[in-house]
């Protein structure tokens, strides 16, 4: 069964020039692009995307990092695209993150990961309508 998921490539990897290799990785992959949007959110707009973790300690510094440039929003799908994705991207912590995923070879830290992805179907549904809501 096809799945979505919602893909964001973070600032950290916008300004490092790699949405191009990010972008053909995900085609290599086998994912249908079928949403893809190039924005800068104010810090309001990071909160409320992030308002899951607005408990946390990281909370301003995430918000503040995602926040500071643009980042590009995409819809993927595929069988199993949540579970396929984060696999490809690797673990949140690029130095734990195996080799040859997004993560291990463009992340810095926890929070300069490179990429996010939906953590289940009902975070994905929720994510995608935060950035492709249907007008």
């Amino acid at each position: 069964m096809v799945e979505k998921t919602l893909a964001i490539i973070k600032p950290d990897a916008i300004k490092k020039k790699l949405t191009g290799k990010i972008i053909q990785r995900i085609e290599d992959e086998g994912f249908k692009i079928s949403g893809l949007k190039m924005l800068h959110l104010n810090k309001e707009e990071a909160k409320g995307f992030y308002i899951i973790h607005k408990d946390k300690q990281f909370y301003e510094s995430l918000t503040d990092f995602m926040s500071s440039g643009e980042i590009v929003t995409m819809v993927l799908e595929r069988e199993d695209a949540i579970s396929h994705w984060r696999q490809v991207m690797g673990a949140t912590d690029p130095a734990l993150a195996e080799p040859g995923t997004l993560r291990q070879m463009f992340g810095s830290s926890i929070e300069r990961n490179a990429a996010h992805g939906s953590d289940s179907p009902t975070t994905a549904e929720w994510e995608i309508n935060y950035f492709y809501k249907k007008e």
